[in-house]
């Protein structure tokens, strides 16, 4: 049976792509839910009304895994898949066997036919994963499904606080020089070259734009060319929680993103429908994935640091270095946390509405291609 295809009739704000984005997260979840136990409705439904939609799908897939190392690993259910997983069966779990469940995430291994994959957790991978079976485990003592409240007993698990690891990001003679082999292919293969050749405007603009707001890997492959309002200066993301943010534009970005919409990018009468308005497109007129954004921002990011491709840095990385950038240019933590949507600073909201223009202020500082020009 051929699958369904997915229309959407839209009536908000949010552009089809962001919507369609969020619906896929919903239906994954739903299918998740789908291969555990029923009993877990309340539970279900506890997520969805709670966490994020990206939290709730990693909490989905910890509690599927949690129910498949019952059955695999131990002798706690006589279960054959998740779903068929007893309360009765939860019901004997101590604190102890979740403690050893954790311990067997820190390194596991998964065999298939011909090779065998391993698996090693940090310990902020572990913490979600102990977060998950906590939340699971209260949610089933609160309603009465369990005796008892498990979860005081678990272990504790030490995740480094901010500020503990080193921070990962280029320093702004590195910038130069990955904004310098975007510019020239200086540094590329000789096959690497042959599609730099028409991608290269592309790849300028996504590496400014990650340089200039520390955007988030996500909030830039959803990207569309009408999120861009050239008249006003200003360009809309969308944030965790489907919170909009208008960005002001400065030049660099103003020119990058022009030079890359009409010089390079395909035209729309050769795009399908739903590639139209997506501002970033791949060699085959498709919005760009985040994997493809991802192996690009590696493969410049390994000319910067002098090191291979494999071991060049993430979008993420490319975020730390527009916010140690900032930092370093004398502006304030606060300023920085409103622009790059940082969470964790409590008095951000309060401080970015005493400062209506300081989005406006920060990026005027960041003229990354006019600076790379100048030296």
């Amino acid at each position: 049976m051929a699958e369904k295809r997915i229309r959407i009739h839209n009536k908000s704000d949010k552009p089809d792509n962001v919507i369609k984005r969020e619906n896929d997260i919903y239906l994954q979840c739903e299918a998740l839910e789908k291969e555990l136990p029923s009993f877990l409705r309340g539970y279900f439904a506890y997520l969805k009304g709670n966490v994020l939609p990206m939290t709730r799908l990693a909490y989905l897939h910890d509690v599927k895994f949690f129910f498949q190392y019952l059955i695999s690993e131990t002798d706690l259910t006589r279960a054959e898949t998740p779903s068929r997983i007893s309360l009765e069966d939860l019901q004997e779990i101590q604190a102890a066997d979740v403690n050893m469940f954790i311990d067997y995430c820190r390194r596991y291994k998964v065999e298939t036919e011909n090779t065998v994959y391993m698996y090693e957790n940090t310990n902020k991978t572990l913490a979600r994963k102990k977060s998950s079976v906590s939340v699971l485990f209260k949610y089933l003592y609160r309603d009465g499904l369990v005796e008892k409240n498990i979860t005081d007993g678990f272990d504790p698990i030490r995740v480094p606080k901010p500020g503990e690891k080193e921070i990962k990001a280029l320093q702004d003679d590195e910038v130069m020089i990955m904004l310098d082999a975007v510019t020239s292919g200086a540094g590329l293969t000789e096959h690497e070259k042959c599609y730099w050749q028409k991608t290269k405007l592309r790849d300028k603009a996504i590496l400014i734009m990650f340089l200039t707001y520390g955007l988030r890997l996500s909030e830039l492959q959803q990207l569309n060319v009408s999120s861009f309002n050239f008249g006003r200066g200003e360009f809309k993301i969308y944030r965790k929680r489907g919170k909009e943010s208008i960005m002001p534009l400065n030049n660099s970005v103003t020119a990058v993103i022009h030079d890359y919409i009409d010089n390079e990018r395909l035209p729309d009468d050769r795009l399908e429908e739903q590639h139209k308005d997506a501002l970033f497109l791949s060699l085959q007129g498709k919005r760009m994935t985040d994997r493809q954004i991802r192996e690009l921002v590696k493969k410049y990011t390994s000319i910067a640091l002098k090191t291979s491709h494999s071991a060049g840095y993430s979008p993420h990385k490319l975020r730390a270095t527009a916010a140690t950038s900032l930092i370093g240019r004398g502006n304030s933590i606060f300023d920085v946390a409103a622009l790059l949507d940082h969470e964790q600073v409590t008095t951000t909201q309060l401080y970015a509405r005493q400062k209506a223009n300081v989005k406006r202020d920060l990026v005027k500082g960041m003229e990354w291609e006019e600076e790379r020009k100048e030296k």
